[in-house]
């Protein structure tokens, strides 16, 4: 197996290093110049990247790493991904620093997103987050409950590599859904501890997810009964699924 770390990229992006060796890959460089300076400094090799999906924030470093490395580019065969040599749809098994990755199809948040899964490690891209879901802005809410559905569906003690720091401002949303939820007081106060020393709170376990995650979570009855205070039309994993997204793009 690799080794992973993070990249910090922008105000709150990850950019994920997987190194075995001198030999590397990245998942959704959005900006070049931390990666090279990385790679550099440390006397590695690119040989992959893997993009999520087409936002300018996971693939706009794209063309620049390969113009000082010959890499290999895997990403949605639906989505316009620069440089792309290896395009995907879903279902495939790749091979990545000679480490098998299950590519699972989430379209939600774009109608082409992928998440790649390495044994326990899921790179997620802006599906699924530490205590929320990404924004739908190309799919449908039954799209999101069918992808988040699938990922959920992983071995609990999956870990969830996201690409953006966005715990924190999530949990506070989680408490309103469930604000008697004690796995959810207990995430809070971990997570506040770790950004107030500076730490990183990803990646997060499924297991966490599953316990504190309202987009996870759609067929609690708490969390079945807020989304019908916010205008669900009935109890099905979709409908609430689409209350709760909705309740949480305006909070």
């Amino acid at each position: 197996m690799f080794e992973i770390s993070a990249i910090p990229a922008f105000k709150d992006n990850y950019i994920w290093l997987l190194t075995r060796g001198n030999r590397a890959a990245v998942v959704d460089p959005g900006d070049a110049a931390p990666v090279i300076a990385r790679l550099s400094r440390a006397g590695l090799v690119l040989e992959t990247v893997l993009v999520t999906h087409h936002h300018a924030d996971h693939q706009g470093g794209v063309r620049e790493l390969l113009t000082r490395w010959p890499a290999a580019v895997f990403g949605p065969a639906s989505e316009s991904i620069t440089g792309l040599t290896c395009p995907l749809s879903g279902g495939e098994r790749i091979s990545v620093l000679d480490v098998a990755l299950d590519v699972i199809p989430v379209p939600g948040h774009t109608l082409g997103h992928l998440a790649y899964l390495a044994g326990d490690a899921l790179f997620c891209g802006d599906t699924l987050f530490g205590a929320g879901c990404g924004r739908l802005f190309e799919g449908t809410p039954a799209q999101m409950a069918a992808s988040l559905a699938l990922l959920a569906a992983l071995p609990a003690t999956s870990k969830v590599y996201c690409a953006h720091e966005y715990t924190e401002a999530n949990l506070r949303f989680a408490r309103m859904v469930e604000p008697d939820n004690p796995a959810i007081a207990r995430r809070v106060e971990e997570v506040a501890a770790r950004r107030g020393a500076g730490l990183s709170t990803v990646p997060s376990t499924l297991a966490d997810e599953l316990a504190t995650n309202p987009f996870l979570r759609c067929a609690v009855p708490v969390v079945v009964t807020a989304a019908a205070a916010r205008g669900a039309v009935d109890a099905s994993p979709e409908a609430v699924f689409a209350a709760i997204r909705a309740w949480r793009n305006a909070f």
